[in-house]
């Protein structure tokens, strides 16, 4: 691992979601001892870019509300889309923390921008946030980054998968079927277990080139991760997103990484951030034994 370089980019987004709180995010996950654990990985080349600037909506005026915010993510995203290219093409390992989940249409085109074709991509999250403007009951973009990622070709249907699904709107089981993505439910989770799950996802998602996790802290319990905004009873065990994580540090197809929803003000003690630094250590290659 010491050959490795991560680029952590912060991105402390919230105006993609209702509930304030999740653009501190970034921080809490630093907080969270973030550099010492990937160092005590033998990664010794870590390069923090620090925060991109994210207006608060109080100075950002109207919007539109079927999309609310669009234009101004849609620029944070671009700058967030700029560093992932950067980072990749010089053979860093991008990981991105948000912030609420609107942020991944950045991340997505930044990968495709240095591959030159849509990264596979698995999506763990409760919700499906394949909403479209028309579709979407509130108008928030965190509800909807999946559909713009696949409406701008930033993330190829037939190699994505979304995992841990458990509170899906009427709006997005159409949008889903009609999309093509692999969709695996808590349910589906239950009966398969994690394992078999995780070895379909890698096989679907790793089929052609480097994988990305677009990791959403509300696909876990939330006895597990309460501090989240929008947290959904049945999520994911603490183990299942362990083994998620080192599954794809084990198929060597992991290339980056995404942390996103997680929220301090509704946290404990931060535990979610905790959580997140420990996954992102899985995925990097951190076992038991």
């Amino acid at each position: 691992m010491s050959n490795l370089r991560v680029d952590i980019i912060g991105v402390p987004m919230d105006l993609g979601a209702s509930r304030r709180g999740v653009d501190m995010g970034p921080s809490a996950v630093r907080y969270a001892q973030l550099h010492d654990q990937l160092r005590s990985l033998g990664i010794e080349r870590v390069e923090d870019h620090g925060n991109l600037h994210v207006p608060i909506r109080e100075a950002v005026g109207e919007h539109d509300k079927h999309a609310k915010y669009l234009d101004v993510i849609d620029r944070v995203c671009a700058e967030l889309a700029a560093l992932v290219e950067s980072a990749v093409r010089d053979n860093g390992f991008p990981i991105v923390l948000g912030g609420d989940h609107s942020i991944a249409i950045g991340t997505l085109d930044g990968l495709k921008r240095a591959r030159g074709k849509a990264a596979g991509l698995i999506w763990v999250d409760a919700h499906g946030d394949i909403n479209s403007p028309k579709s979407s009951p509130s108008g928030n973009v965190h509800g909807m980054p999946l559909w713009f990622a696949l409406e701008r070709g930033y993330a190829d249907p037939k190699r994505t998968v979304q995992i841990g699904l458990r509170d899906v709107e009427p709006g997005e089981k159409e949008n889903l079927r009609n999309s093509g993505v692999k969709a695996f439910t808590m349910s589906d989770v239950d009966r398969l277990t994690m394992n078999r799950v995780m070895e379909e996802a890698i096989a679907i998602a790793g089929s052609d080139g480097p994988l990305h996790v677009s990791f959403d802290l509300d696909a876990i319990d939330p006895r597990e991760a309460p501090g989240t905004g929008t947290p959904v009873k049945g999520g994911l065990s603490f183990r299942e997103a362990h083994l998620a994580m080192e599954m794809l540090s084990e198929s060597k197809k992991l290339g980056s990484i995404e942390m996103v929803e997680i929220n301090p003000i509704l946290d404990t003690r931060n535990q979610t951030a905790m959580l997140a630094v420990g996954l992102i250590c899985s995925g990097l290659g951190k076992a038991i034994l």
